[in-house]
């Protein structure tokens, strides 16, 4: 096999290098508003707005001009985002930049069946994935992310399931970086599930550490690659009290001791379902405890890619404002994207102290993210109350 790192020139590995540390700037995490048109559309539906082009337009620049950049490295976008303008005609690429924020991209085409009748998934869309970077990196992307989505349960995930989905992610990773684009691996552990802490960390390192090894056999530049996993936490069933935040933290730092090579740019942690709370004060944690294990200095950048728990306080204040016909609505709401923003950019440094922003309670899970095994007819769920 034809290693990426042997065969890319020195000079457009040190951009990717480059856009892969301005991503990983201390104190900085991504905002994950790459939800595809259906699944931002529950989500508008259930707070009885139209699932429009110009209503999801007009939501996402909420977070697309807040202040947030002191935060925000990086936003991840839905194909339709980036080629969107705010109101008064600017793109949103150009309003991105001009607050020193790079656009990214969300490059896979959602999930399918690992095999026919299976329960675990694959990720569809590399057949076109070199064109469609090629065209999003000539439309001002700089990064992309890829998801995966790993169930944990009776005999999952299996070992067809790690690999099948590892050797994709290294796939696209090479894809990417030969297209330009820094590749975000998110190999997502889902929530759902009765399983405990223990088994979810076995399946983390089994699934991290596949990863990492297709990874390294493609010659993928791991010092332009951001990792997106879930923290170690149990299934949002498991019977019994929830962990403690230090022994997330602890669970969570031992997978990534054992499983990534301190050369991989930065671990970029998904929200999985938690509520916003719960993932900045973990995020808090982790990092707090890597600092003290290392004097200071943690082995990578341990920061955040969150989308419903940096998201679901704004659009609960953005929908209650419509409704009341407040004349600050919007103001309202990027007062408090700011400030949740604020909030993990506190947490990836280990800092965050005092009452957390959230304006909800209860955790973020959701049924309609990507292929059930179910069927499309299986009512959607989402908890945010």
């Amino acid at each position: 096999m034809e290693r990426l790192c042997d065969t890319l020139p020195a000079d457009r590995q040190e951009v990717l290098v480059a856009t892969a540390k301005q991503l990983t700037h201390e104190g900085k995490g991504l905002l994950a508003a790459d939800e595809s048109t259906g699944t931002i559309g529950k989500r508008l539906e259930k707070s009885k707005l139209e699932n429009t082009e110009e209503i999801r337009r007009d939501y996402r620049e909420l977070f697309l001009t807040a202040d947030i950049c002191r935060s925000v490295s990086g936003v991840i976008l839905y194909k339709e985002t980036l080629a969107q303008s705010t109101a008064e005609g600017t793109p949103f690429v150009d309003a991105l930049l001009a607050n020193d924020i790079l656009p990214g991209i969300k490059v896979d085409e959602g999930l399918t069946p690992l095999s026919e009748g299976s329960q675990e998934t694959q990720t569809k869309g590399l057949e076109n994935l070199e064109v469609n970077c090629e065209q999003y990196y000539g439309q001002g992307a700089r990064f992309a992310k890829w998801r995966a989505a790993l169930k944990i349960g009776q005999g999952m995930p299996s070992a067809k399931a790690i690999e099948v989905n590892s050797e994709q992610l290294a796939e696209y990773a090479a894809i990417a970086q030969r297209c330009g684009l820094v590749p975000i691996v998110e190999p997502e552990l889902l929530i759902d599930g009765t399983h405990d802490i223990l088994t979810t960390k076995r399946a983390a390192e089994r699934t991290m550490q596949s990863c990492m090894a297709a990874l390294w056999r493609r010659g993928v530049i791991l010092e332009a690659v951001l990792l997106k996993p879930q923290m170690v936490v149990p299934g949002s069933s498991a019977p019994g009290p929830p962990p403690s935040t230090q022994d997330i933290a602890h669970h969570t730092l031992d997978v990534l001791y054992r499983s990534v090579p301190p050369a991989v740019a930065g671990i970029m942690f998904l929200s999985g379902g938690q509520s916003e709370r719960e993932a900045t004060e973990n995020l808090n944690a982790i990092n707090q405890m890597a600092r003290h294990a290392t004097g200071g200095k943690p082995c990578w950048h341990l920061s955040f890619s969150f989308g419903r728990a940096m998201q679901a306080s704004v659009l609960q204040l953005w929908v209650e404002d419509r409704g009341r016909r407040i004349a600050d609505v919007r103001a309202r709401a990027q007062a408090m994207a700011a400030r949740l923003a604020s909030a993990n950019g506190a947490a990836a440094q280990g800092t965050f102290t005092g009452a957390h922003p959230s304006v909800t309670s209860g955790r973020l899970e959701e049924s309609f993210r990507g292929w059930s095994a179910q069927g499309p007819t299986t009512p959607p769920k989402i908890e945010v109350t």
